[in-house]
């Protein structure tokens, strides 16, 4: 889903990848790789576009003595020189048949008008958006799969909630658990015994207690977590996103949708869906709302309007229990 394919030689071509972290990087990587697995002989360049002029720009992308073929990669051409846009748009153009050009947008507005010379141009786009928090665990599902393992969903969701929200650090994880498994699967056992310090006990573990009802569980794991260093403000934050997970389940048509439009919908994984829907049962709409507005006065006491933040979350986790199933 999110490496780069690249099927055909990358000479005579500009490449423009757009986004930042982990995945543009990773693209732009293996454009180079595969240049350099067709031509090892080529001169390689690696700029900064702030950095550049029109005879180093010249200079990169028309060869040298030394090399028949270059390749020239240009990052953060938001900040290219205003008197180089229209090289490089002709560049796009007219490329070079000896020579592979990525050049790499971080995003945003900046540079836009350039941007939109290079796309007329027809040169091929490499769009590498930051996957939502919704995707993360297809991430590491994809991640895994790169380092010719499995796992399953509830597995990568425990890794996305044990690790966070980083690419790097998730990819990192995926790495050293693929490494010390002892075959080709990923299970949640394999993850809580390297992260479970993080993952046993989290604020969605608390959040989800909560919204199914289990008062006793809701309680003794807030208590661990809390012991542990979870913050209050992250239990309060995944109590409202459940809680509006909810509100946005109920008022989807009740049948013909599938898991992974209704995930769409309200913004969650497709595996999520079936437990979400397992919570719903006990809930209507007025209960949700009371809840929810439970939520949001915990929230503010937490961020300073209480003088205890301990008994201000544990309070609001036993009232949430107590408005599912109350008529």
């Amino acid at each position: 889903m999110w490496p780069v394919a690249v099927r055909e030689s990358v000479f005579g071509r500009v490449v423009l990848v757009t986004g930042s972290g982990l995945l543009a990087d990773r693209a732009v990587q293996e454009l180079v790789n595969a240049a350099l697995a067709e031509s090892p002989e080529a001169e390689e360049h690696d700029v900064e576009a702030s950095a550049l002029d029109a005879g180093q720009l010249t200079e990169m992308v028309g060869g040298s003595l030394f090399a028949s073929r270059s390749i020239a990669v240009v990052r953060d051409l938001a900040n290219l020189p205003a008197d180089l846009a229209d090289q490089v748009a002709q560049l796009a153009t007219s490329p070079e048949p000896e020579c592979a050009v990525v050049l790499v947008h971080g995003g945003g507005n900046k540079g836009k008008a350039l941007l939109d010379k290079i796309k007329k141009a027809r040169a091929e786009v490499v769009d590498c958006p930051t996957p939502k928090t919704w995707e993360l665990p297809q991430f590491v599902t994809a991640e895994v799969r790169r380092a010719r393992a499995r796992i399953e969903p509830p597995a990568a969701a425990l890794l996305v909630d044990a690790v966070g929200h980083d690419l790097r650090a998730l990819a990192s994880a995926v790495q050293q658990l693929v490494a010390d498994a002892e075959g080709p699967e990923i299970t949640e056992a394999l993850v809580r015994r390297y992260f479970g310090g993080r993952a046993e006990v989290t604020s969605f573990a608390v959040a989800d207690a909560a919204l199914a009802g289990r008062t006793d569980q809701a309680m003794e794991q807030l208590r661990w977590a809390l012991s542990t260093g979870v913050a209050h403000v992250l239990v309060s934050s995944a109590l409202a996103s459940g809680l509006r997970g909810l509100g946005k389940l109920s008022s989807l048509p009740g049948s013909g949708m599938r898991d992974a439009d209704v995930g769409k919908q309200i913004g969650v994984p497709p595996w999520k869906v079936k437990s979400m829907r397992q919570q719903l049962r006990g809930w209507d709409q007025a209960g949700l709302a009371r809840a929810i507005s439970v939520v949001a006065r915990a929230d503010a006491e937490i961020k300073g309007a209480a003088e205890d933040p301990d008994h201000a979350i544990e309070s609001a986790v036993l009232e949430v229990t107590r408005c599912r199933g109350r008529r």
